[in-house]
């Protein structure tokens, strides 16, 4: 990673450059890119979802289904519903409902690739345009595949598995986002983040969100510029654990921990839309 930064640099202007001019780009897998897909330097696109199909594709995602965000205190019942995830237009659309629902006042969708999709290292981005308004808690992130919450291996738990947030935003701070890991001895509040922080609303228009990650670190991206870059040897001392795959996750939160107070002059319903999600890599 270190060694060719200034070339992923330029290379990841020109994705970003791009991505903000193509469309129509069909679904595609394997190891070359359509021609409107431009993979960085060296790099192949090896798994992408261009969401241009009618429904979500199975064999790309499946849903967590619950209340109040696995100990993150959220509002939101997520459900599987197409109230709740659908395409629409070419571009995931998982929008946030204020109804009553299993005993929670707001429904949403979080989508994952856990036993579908499953990636280490590469460039792993996402196009999106998120929701508007105090409350809201859009993400895009990763968990390490090994992550099983029934264990009794505490290895197979969070924080052990790992997790890289590739973007976070919290509409109480309309020109922010975050980039962070978490691991044993700094997740949650601990959490290892650098804040990117503009001058314009993030929920402005789309942007495109990226991480390019190796063995020697993860590199974070916001429509191609570089604003955060951390290591096995910025840790103190305390595990690197991304080092094994990962699966991707996309949700839509209310509230909670991070989310915060919610808005009482939101308006509902609310959408977080996904252009796309693409996976580069270099030859094996």
């Amino acid at each position: 990673m270190k060694s060719s930064r200034p070339a992923l640099i330029a290379a990841s202007a020109a994705l970003a450059a791009a991505a903000a001019t193509a469309t129509g780009a069909s679904t595609a897998t394997g190891e070359s890119a359509p021609p409107q897909i431009v993979a960085p330097d060296g790099m192949g696109l090896v798994w992408s979802d261009e969401f241009d199909g009618d429904t979500i594709d199975p064999t790309n995602w499946t849903f967590d289904i619950g209340a109040g965000g696995w100990g993150n205190g959220e509002a939101q019942y997520y459900t599987d519903r197409p109230e709740n995830a659908r395409i629409e237009n070419g571009a995931l659309v998982i929008e946030l409902r204020q109804e009553q629902f299993e005993g929670s006042y707001y429904t949403s969708a979080r989508l994952k690739t856990l036993g579908l999709r499953e990636f280490q290292y590469g460039r792993i981005e996402a196009r999106v345009l998120v929701p508007r308004g105090a409350g809201t808690w859009p993400a895009f992130w990763a968990l390490g595949a090994d992550f099983d919450p029934t264990s009794s291996d505490p290895a197979r738990q969070w924080p052990h598995v790992g997790e890289i947030d590739i973007m976070e935003h919290v509409g109480r701070e309309p020109d922010l986002t975050f980039g962070t890991i978490h691991g044993p001895g700094y997740s949650g509040a601990g959490g290892l983040s650098r804040w990117n922080r503009r001058d314009h609303d993030i929920a402005d228009d789309f942007h495109t969100f990226a991480v390019e990650w190796d063995a020697d670190g993860i590199e974070w991206f916001y429509d191609g510029e570089s604003f955060y870059e951390i290591g096995p040897d910025d840790l103190g001392g305390r595990d690197w654990v991304f080092d094994h795959p990962f699966f991707l996750i996309l949700n839509l939160a209310l509230g909670g921990t991070f989310g915060g107070n919610i808005a009482l002059d939101l308006e509902f319903p609310l959408r977080y839309e996904v252009d796309y999600v693409r996976v580069f890599q270099e030859p094996t």
